[in-house]
């Protein structure tokens, strides 16, 4: 399983619908699907690394 962030609205297999923004945990033939639709985006792994990498919708990249 891997942590993404949904760059666009998406409605998983059981018909939950996930805003953009949000996080969520999908497996690996899901997220193959998601990437080639541009819907995701993947979270970095927490742990002391650069925090710059997700600067928000609303700040501009430093």
């Amino acid at each position: 399983m891997v942590y993404v962030r949904l760059n666009t609205e998406w409605t998983d297999g059981d018909g939950v619908n996930h805003a953009a923004g949000e996080t969520v945990d999908v497996d690996a033939a899901t997220l193959a699907e998601l990437q080639a639709a541009g819907v995701v985006t993947e979270v970095p792994k927490s742990g002391g690394g650069d925090t710059t990498d997700w600067v928000g919708p609303t700040s501009t990249k430093p």
